[in-house]
C-alpha cells in the first residue's frame, strides 16, 4: 500500500486506525562479556515479553506526528527525541513512498525503568507501518530499520523469548519456553543504562566472559536452574546508583511463593516468578497494598500475545 492509496482513504474520512501493543521487555539474565573497542558493551541476555506495556494507535495519512497519553505519557522526555519517530523516519528512509500518519502513544510502562520501554514503542511503530504498507513482517529494511532505531529495538520487533548478543544485533532463533506467572515492580526511581555500564568500569577492548548460554531448557522447572546459574551482571552497579532496588528484590525474594527474583535490564524494575498466575496475582495485590507508590503489575512472561 502506497502513499496515494493511505491518503485517499484517510480523506474520504474511513476511520483506519491500527493498534499495536508495545511489550515489556524482560531480561531474565543478561551476562556482559566485554567492552568493545568502539565503547559499546557486548552482552548475551535471554529476553521474554511480558503480556503488559504501552499501547500505539497509528492513523494513516497526512505528515508523520505523535502524541504522547497516559501515566508515563508526560515523562519519556523531548518528543523529538521519541523513539517512535526515530524508527518511523528510518524505515520511511529506505521505503520509498512510505505513508506516514499519526501515532498516539499511549504509555503506561514506567520509563528508564529496564522494561525496554521506548524499544517496544519504536518496534511497535515498524510493525504497524508495516501493516498499513504492506510489507512483510520479514522485510530486511524493517530489521535495519530497527537496528538504526536502538540496540533493543529488533529483538523487540518480534517479541518472541530468544538469546540477544552483540549490542542486541544478534538474535538467536526464538524459543519455545513455558509461560512464566510473574509479577514486575518498579519503585519509582528511574535508572540511566549508560550509567548502569559505566559503574562496570570496563575499558575498550577489555573482556569479561565468553559466550555461555548454549542450551535453554524448556520445562519450568529446568528453565528456574537455568536462570539460577546465569545472572543480571547488572545488579550491582544498578544498586550502586539506586539502593532501592536492593529493598524490592528483598521484599519479592520475602513472598510465600515467590520462586526466584531478579532485577530486569539495567533496572530499576524487578521481576518475581510463581508457579501459577493466581499466586502472581496474590502477591501483586499485597504488595500494591504495602507499597502503594510502588509500579506493581501481575503478568506473564513468555510467549506473549497481542489481543
Amino acid at each position: 500500500m502506497r502513499r496515494e492509496g493511505v491518503d485517499a482513504r484517510h480523506k474520504a474520512g474511513h476511520d483506519e486506525s491500527l493498534v499495536e501493543h508495545a511489550l515489556a521487555k524482560i531480561n531474565l539474565t543478561l551476562r556482559v562479556l566485554g567492552r568493545r573497542a568502539d565503547g559499546y558493551h557486548d552482552i548475551e541476555s535471554l529476553v521474554v515479553f511480558a503480556r503488559t506495556g504501552d499501547r500505539l494507535t497509528f492513523a494513516p495519512g497526512g505528515a508523520l506526528q505523535l502524541e504522547l497519553r497516559g501515566p508515563y505519557g508526560a515523562a519519556t522526555g523531548a518528543l523529538g527525541d521519541n523513539l517512535v519517530l526515530k524508527a518511523a523516519r528510518a524505515l520511511a528512509a529506505s521505503v520509498q513512498g512510505l505513508g506516514l500518519g499519526r501515532f498516539v502513544l499511549d504509555k503506561r510502562l514506567p520509563v528508564a525503568a529496564g522494561l525496554g520501554g521506548g524499544s517496544a514503542d519504536a518496534a511497535a511503530a515498524l510493525r504497524v507501518l508495516a501493516r498499513a504498507n504492506a510489507l512483510a513482517h520479514d522485510d530486511p529494511r524493517l530489521f535495519a530499520a530497527a537496528r538504526s532505531a536502538g540496540a533493543d529495538v529488533p529483538v523487540c520487533l518480534g517479541a518472541r523469548p530468544r538469546i540477544m548478543r552483540g549490542i542486541g544485533d544478534r538474535l538467536a532463533e526464538p524459543l519455545a519456553l513455558p509461560a512464566l506467572a510473574a509479577v514486575l515492580v518498579n519503585p519509582g526511581v528511574a535508572v540511566a543504562t549508560k550509567d548502569v555500564f559505566a559503574g562496570l568500569g570496563l575499558s575498550p577492548g577489555e573482556r569479561r566472559a565468553g559466550e555461555t548460554a548454549t542450551i535453554v531448557p524448556t520445562q519450568h522447572s529446568g528453565l528456574l536452574s537455568f536462570l539460577a546459574g546465569h545472572p543480571n551482571d547488572l545488579e550491582p552497579a544498578a544498586m550502586s546508583l539506586a539502593p532501592i532496588i536492593a529493598d524490592v528484590l528483598a521484599r519479592l525474594r520475602a513472598l510465600p511463593d515467590c520462586r526466584f527474583s531478579r532485577m530486569s535490564g539495567s533496572g530499576a524494575t524487578c521481576f518475581a516468578l510463581f508457579d501459577t498466575t493466581r499466586a502472581a496475582s496474590a502477591a501483586a495485590r499485597d504488595l500494591k497494598h504495602a507499597h502503594p507508590d510502588w509500579w506493581v503489575e501481575a503478568t506473564e512472561l513468555g510467549e506473549p500475545e497481542r489481543a
